[in-house]
């Protein structure tokens, strides 16, 4: 059984960026990943790409055959990639084939920024279930949203809303990701820590700042209402060129796929029955099963994040240009001295 996510969020949010990312980090840790390029507005894919939806159909072509804009040439690729899904499960089926590398294939579907897709658009929910049900794929989403969002009291509620309306329309497990957190620093400073508002605290705290004029005030509040009702909504960060935060997304994104679950070689606990003829995935892990899922995942907490990226963002780029600096003599030091 594969696992995958479904990486998506708002133009300018860093979905590619993550994908290259993430492409590189588990080439570092030796895990077989896959990047399927599913905008066809994507003409420049930077991250190595396994599928792409132009050998199917180009949103250029399409705009110029049915005159259409690139909001409707965008929903009729997608609605065009849904009746020809046999062209993606087929391809998707070849992934991984003729390696000798044994484990569980992994892919990221790298979405379209056209949030209408992943929160009202039938088409693209049908695709994420017939990827479920006729690939068997595990999949968690993973929605982006640009962390300078946050310093504005009504982009941040306007992410809120767009992060619950995603998984409400999904329905998958979902993490939401305040990316670039390293450049939030840019945008001044925040009226709450940082906990505030990855954790969705009290939002009536945010009232006087969303008062503007007494015209809108019972709408605001009715949707602080909403998304304190629903409980869903809370946030990662992260910092892509930052290996910590690249691998604690990680390991919370395999928490909620259940590849944590996953034997990590050797076969199943003792005195289990022989399985190794069946797939990593319907394998036995007691270890995991026992551990990963019991507790709250360690590091990368919040307030480290916080003096990191926003309250000594420089002090901190400074000690770690000087590590890497100490790190490259030493390199140098041990290469002329073979």
């Amino acid at each position: 059984m594969p696992f995958g996510e479904i990486v998506c969020g708002s133009p300018g949010s860093g979905k590619s960026t993550y994908c290259q990312g993430k492409h590189q980090l588990f080439t570092a840790l030796h895990r077989r990943i896959y990047i399927i390029n599913l905008d066809p507005a994507n003409e420049d894919v930077k991250y190595p790409c396994a599928v792409d939806i132009g050998e199917l159909v180009k949103l250029e072509g399409v705009m110029e055959e049915y005159g259409l804009g690139p909001n409707g040439g965008m929903l009729y690729c997608v609605e065009y990639l849904e009746r020809n899904f046999d062209w993606l499960e087929e391809r998707v089926g070849e992934l991984g084939k003729g390696e000798e590398e044994e484990g569980e294939v992994y892919v990221l579907f790298d979405l379209p920024g056209q949030v209408e897709l992943s929160t009202s658009f039938e088409s693209m929910k049908r695709i994420v279930d017939m990827l479920q049900k006729k690939c068997h794929f595990r999949l968690a989403a993973v929605h982006l949203c640009d962390a300078h969002y946050i310093t504005d009291a009504s982009k941040y509620i306007s992410i809120l809303l767009l992060s619950l309306r995603t998984m409400l329309q999904l329905e998958l497990p979902q993490i939401n990701v305040l990316s670039k957190i390293d450049l939030l620093s840019n945008y001044g400073e925040l009226e709450f820590n940082l906990d505030y508002y990855t954790q969705v605290q009290d939002l009536e705290y945010l009232e006087n700042s969303l008062m503007g004029t007494t015209r809108f005030r019972e709408l605001n509040k009715a949707m602080m209402g909403l998304v304190e009702d629903y409980g869903l909504v809370g946030f990662e960060t992260l910092a892509v060129e930052d290996k910590a935060s690249m691998v604690h997304l990680m390991h919370v994104v395999d928490r909620a796929t259940g590849y944590v679950f996953m034997p990590n070689g050797g076969g199943g606990p003792r005195g289990s029955m022989d399985e190794s003829d069946k797939p990593m995935s319907a394998r036995a892990n007691e270890y995991g099963l026992f551990t990963s899922a019991a507790g709250p995942l360690r590091g990368n907490d919040i307030g480290d994040v916080q003096e990191r990226w926003v309250d000594a963002k420089d002090a901190w780029d400074a000690y770690e240009k000087k590590q890497w600096r100490k790190e490259g003599e030493i390199n140098s030091s041990l290469m002329y001295s073979k």
